[in-house]
């Protein structure tokens, strides 16, 4: 991905956790959730046209078993079709076990159940990024094998 800001997608039946990177690509922060109604993409868009990523990260919503389900299919034709739509490029990053982590960060935080609610996905948007941004420094920095 070219260097800029990211945007990080957890995309689930009723929400869409949302996160950004900064410039440099080494930070992820949460931004907020966006209910799947029929202004889902108008709300995308204005996340998109604020913060003028280069990419997008979109969670993947693997089994344990490293199978994709039909829930996968949904995520890959939705994430699919916002990455034409917007002109960006488009990378998919394992999700397992990101809405835990993401819920233990604000049990731990003191967050109430009641906020929690609203704060899971964009929390897990923003693991998921992370872990993203991890890997391509890592990756980028890693000796040749």
């Amino acid at each position: 991905m070219n260097p800029g800001r990211i945007i990080g997608l957890d995309i689930g039946g009723e929400r869409i956790g949302v996160a950004i990177s900064d410039e440099m690509g080494i930070l992820a922060s949460p931004l907020g959730m966006i209910r799947r109604t029929s202004s889902v993409d108008r709300e995308l868009d204005t996340y998109i046209r604020q913060y003028q990523p280069v990419g997008i990260v979109a969670g993947l919503p693997i089994g344990l078993s490293g199978r994709e389900g039909p829930q996968a299919k949904e995520v890959r034709e939705y994430t699919d079709a916002l990455a034409e739509r917007a002109g960006m490029s488009l990378e998919y990053w394992d999700e397992r076990l990101t809405t835990s982590i993401a819920e233990r960060s604000l049990i731990g935080s003191g967050v109430r159940r009641k906020e929690r609610r609203d704060k899971v996905d964009a929390i897990a948007a923003s693991v998921i990024l992370q872990g993203y941004l991890d890997h391509a420094r890592w990756r980028k920095n890693a000796p040749n094998r």
